[in-house]
Formats: C-alpha cells, sequence, structure tokens
C-alpha cells in the first residue's frame, strides 16, 4: 500500500484548479528560495517572505514527497548558499557550503510535509494558511535545535526586522512571528490557487490583508519610565579577518583609547556622562584577570569615565586550550567584579569548539585554530549598579530561550556583545534584526555593541538609533529606559512554539488518516467493479 500523492495532478473533489504543472515546480522552488533571501538583510526585502512561502507551498502541493524534498531542498540552497556567505572569511569554502546543504534540507523537509498535507488543503482550501504557518513553525523549532543545538539565522521572523510583523512579537516571540508571516503566504498560495474571483478568494485576499497590515495596530510596550545614559564603544580592529586573535593588544587599546577619548568629552562638556559603558565580544581577548598589563589598562579607562564598563573577555582556564568567552564587569576604584560576570552559554559548534575533530580535518585546515571553549551555566543578568543587564554574547542572539532567561531574572536593559571581524556587514545587519525582535519581544530597550560594526540602540518598537557603520570606529551615547511591563511573549516563554508543534503532528496524523479512508474507498469501488463484471 502506498501513501505517495498521486503522481498525476487531479482536479480536486471541491472543484479547485489542477495543481501546478511539474515543468514550473523547480523554477517556482528557486524563485522561492530568491524571494526569502531577498526578505533578510542586507537587503531587507521584508515583504518578499510571504511570497516566497506561497512559491514553495505551490511547487510542492500534489507531488511526490522524494520530488516535495528536492523541490525544498533547492530553495533552501538558493536561501542558504548566499544568506552565510560571510562564514568563508572565517572558515573556508567547505564548511560553508556543508551548512548550507545541511540548513536546505530542513526546507526539504517542510516540503515534504507541504505535500503530505496536499489532500486535507484540497477538500479545505481555508487550512493553506493555518498549516502554511504551522508547518513554518514546526520547522524552525527543529532547526533551532539540531543538530548540535542547532542553527536558528534564516528563520522567517528575521527576515521583519522593518515589518509590521514584528510587533506580533510582543505577545508570542519569533515563533509568532514565523507563524504569521508564514500564513500570510498560505493565504496568497490560496488566493491565486481559486485562479477566478469568488467569495472564498475575496476572504483569502482579506485574510493576507490582515495578516500584512493588521499588525499595525497592534500596541507594542513603551517600557519603563526611568532612564539611564549607556554608552557603546566600538574600537574596530586593525584588519579584518580570523587573524584579528594574533591583533588582540591592538584591539584592546582602540577601545581603552576610545573611552578615554569619551571622557575628555566628558571633562569637557561637549559629551553626557555615561552611567554605563559597554565593550564588545572579543575587546579583549588577553584575559584581564591573568595579565597585569591589560588589567590595568581597562582600570584606567574605567576610573577615568567614572562608569563601569562591561568588557568582553576571553578568559583563559587551568587547562590548556579551554577558554571562556564572557562579559566581565569592571568598577572604576575596585576594578573587577567576578561576581557580575556572564559565560557564553551556547559556544558555537566548529567555531568555538570543535565536535568531532578528527572528521572535521577532512573538511578544513583550521581545525587547530579553535579551541575549547567552555560552556557558562547561568543567565547573562548583570548588576552594574546603576542597571540590571540582560547580557547575550554573539550568536546567542537568536536562541529564544537564552535572552528570556536573562529578562525573566530581571534584566531591564537587553546588550548583545558581538565580534563581527571575522564577517561581514551583512551578518551585522542579519544579527542586528534579531535584536529589533527581542527588544519588542521582551519590552526591553536594547543595544548591540560589535568590534567592528554594525553597533546601535534598539527601542521597544523595533527602531534603530544611532547605527554606527562597518569596519569604523565609533562611540555612542544615549538614554535607554529601564525594565517596563512584563510583555505576554516573555511570560508565555516556549509555549507556543510548543504548540505549534503538536499541532502540526496533528495534522501530519490527520493526514495520514485521511489517505487511508481515502484508500479503503478506492479499493471498496475497485471490489464493487470487479463484482459487477
Amino acid at each position: 500500500m502506498t501513501l505517495q500523492p498521486p503522481a498525476t495532478p487531479l482536479v480536486t473533489a471541491s472543484g479547485a484548479p489542477r495543481p501546478i504543472r511539474a515543468r514550473w515546480a523547480l523554477p517556482m522552488a528557486i524563485l522561492s528560495g530568491a524571494a526569502l533571501l531577498l526578505s533578510f538583510p542586507p537587503y531587507g526585502l521584508w515583504w518578499l517572505a510571504p511570497a516566497g512561502v506561497a512559491l514553495l507551498a505551490g511547487a510542492a502541493h500534489r507531488r511526490r514527497l522524494r520530488t516535495a524534498f528536492l523541490l525544498g531542498w533547492a530553495a533552501g540552497l538558493v536561501l542558504f548558499v548566499p544568506l552565510i556567505s560571510w562564514t568563508t572569511i572565517g572558515a573556508g569554502w567547505a564548511p560553508w557550503i556543508l551548512l548550507s546543504v545541511a540548513e536546505g534540507a530542513f526546507l526539504g523537509l517542510l516540503a515534504m510535509a507541504t505535500a503530505w498535507l496536499s489532500p486535507m488543503v484540497d477538500r479545505r482550501p481555508w487550512m493553506w494558511p493555518l498549516l502554511t504557518g504551522l508547518l513554518w513553525t514546526s520547522q524552525e523549532a527543529l532547526r533551532d535545535r539540531a543538530p548540535f543545538g542547532g542553527f536558528p539565522w534564516g528563520r522567517l521572523a528575521f527576515s521583519q526586522g522593518d515589518a509590521p510583523a514584528l510587533r506580533v512579537a510582543a505577545y508570542g516571540g519569533a515563533p509568532l512571528v514565523t507563524f504569521v508571516v508564514a500564513a500570510a503566504g498560505g493565504a496568497l498560495i490560496a488566493l491565486l490557487w481559486r485562479r477566478r474571483f469568488s467569495v472564498p478568494a475575496l476572504g483569502f485576499a482579506v485574510l493576507l490583508a490582515a495578516l500584512l497590515a493588521g499588525p499595525l495596530l497592534v500596541p507594542v510596550s513603551h517600557g519603563g519610565s526611568t532612564t539611564k545614559t549607556v554608552a557603546i564603544v566600538q574600537g574596530n580592529v586593525p584588519r579584518l579577518g580570523l587573524d584579528f586573535n594574533s591583533q588582540r593588544r591592538a584591539v584592546l587599546d582602540n577601545h581603552v583609547d576610545a573611552t578615554l577619548k569619551l571622557a575628555n568629552e566628558v571633562a569637557a562638556g561637549t559629551a553626557t556622562k555615561p552611567d554605563l559603558v559597554v565593550w564588545p565580544e572579543n575587546s579583549s581577548d588577553i584575559d584581564p584577570l591573568r595579565n597585569p598589563d591589560a588589567a590595568q589598562e581597562i582600570t584606567e579607562a574605567a576610573d577615568r569615565i567614572g562608569a563601569p564598563i562591561l568588557v568582553g573577555a576571553v578568559l583563559q582556564t587551568d587547562t590548556p586550550g579551554d577558554i571562556k568567552n564572557a562579559g566581565i564587569l569592571w568598577n572604576p576604584g575596585t576594578g573587577p567584579d567576578t561576581s557580575q560576570t556572564y559565560v557564553k552559554r551556547h559556544p558555537v559548534p566548529f567555531a568555538e569548539y570543535m565536535p568531532l575533530r578528527s572528521v572535521a580535518r577532512l573538511v578544513t585546515d583550521k581545525v587547530d585554530l579553535v579551541q575549547n571553549m567552555l560552556a557558562g551555566d547561568h543567565p547573562g543578568v548583570i548588576k552594574t549598579g546603576p542597571l540590571t543587564l540582560g547580557d547575550v554574547i554573539c550568536f546567542e542572539v537568536a536562541y529564544d530561550g537564552i535572552v528570556r532567561d536573562t529578562v525573566t531574572g530581571g534584566a531591564q536593559v537587553l546588550a548583545v556583545q558581538t565580534n563581527n571581524a571575522t564577517f561581514t556587514d551583512a551578518e551585522a545587519r542579519q544579527q542586528m534584526a534579531m535584536v529589533q525582535l527581542r527588544a519588542v519581544e521582551h519590552g526591553r530597550d536594547a543595544l548591540m555593541v560589535s568590534t567592528v560594526g554594525v553597533s546601535g540602540y534598539i527601542d521597544t518598537s523595533g527602531r534603530i538609533h544611532g547605527e554606527s557603520g562597518f569596519n569604523v570606529a565609533s562611540v555612542m551615547v544615549r538614554a535607554m529606559r529601564l525594565g517596563g511591563p512584563t510583555t505576554l511573549a516573555t511570560r508565555l516563554g516556549a509555549a507556543p512554539e510548543v504548540a505549534a508543534v503538536v499541532l502540526t503532528i496533528a495534522a501530519l496524523a490527520g493526514a495520514l488518516v485521511l489517505r487511508r479512508r481515502r484508500r479503503v474507498i478506492l479499493d471498496d469501488e475497485k471490489d464493487e467493479r470487479a463484482g459487477a463484471r
């Protein structure tokens, strides 16, 4: 007994049009990947994301499962190969291609599920938006976690930094934003599938408009009434590329010098004195807790500016080769406060630690450049005195739970310390879009501070303020709102995503029942015809 969709397109029982001809399926999948790619920074054509979703749904509808997988995989390759091409700077072309192939396969699974659910939408076209939204949300839930802790880059939600849909993040986080965008794509394909005007088509058009523009009416938090002044120091590096580590003393000097310059401006009355200064990840790759020269430089900067500095530092351990990526609070007068230190909880596999090291050597010659970064064991809640900071480091901003843990732990402001010296401005702008979502999601003012850019402040509506350039030195000072009401998204946590996964599993199981029932009916009809003869 086969459970595959029919190989030949059929007119549906409801009289809906035939599926897309097979020769158009691959071009549609390729266009889907291209539309999705262009929706992300640095292009920022967010309105193409629903179109990309619709194109893939149409291409996979009523295809055989294997064909659907290949179509989804093709779309995924068109999306991910250019989207994460910045990984070549640090790791070379082989890891880039392997990662792109792996991430693209998740869209293959998504397309398979779309094909599997074809009978349900044939009989109930109104389910297109619902099922499409659920499938995309569930696909991302899986991709965000597996393998090796997942790689959330390329989530639909992260393409919506300047879109109306961003506002719904306050009510269900990134999963709800993805659901809304994908549901809009489902409404679009359902509308186009009708190919003629009808009352259902009008309903799909209204739903599409509501999903795209309706979030403009959704209120978001405006943060608390108290403000504190926070400075961002983007010291820059002498040269971009993986060898920034060999320049670590120059990088530290750049951040110290920029802070001292700000202190001079404060003393001259040309700049506002900050309550807190935030340096980026890797601003001190020389362990300041073990190196007196580095400690003395940072102490001088803190004393001169008269405010605590959150320093991004690489800490050595007693085990050679083991390191920690940390944010350390450095106070004026007293120096480092090791009780207010955050160690990165989610080191990046194959970049900050090396699983399968012997196998990885077959792929890249840069394996031995990767040390063994140890994971932290607690959320990044840093009590600076003037305010409580929610600190996450670099790629951690892409992971829902890591950011949420800082807010439930009392964070009044979100901070993302990052180092983009081994990447490009495209990666930095993709990361900035994630910070935009987090600010709206948790109703907290946020900042991103990078060694080379892009750095900036984000308010609770997702608007970016004072964005720096890339590969330049920059110092910014801004008043940030502290705290604010707890959003529904913060209270719900992973519940919306879990609900989407459960409903998706139920839908896939329901399609199985529907297929078996259909097979029984066809077998009975065949037996009746045989008996009549």
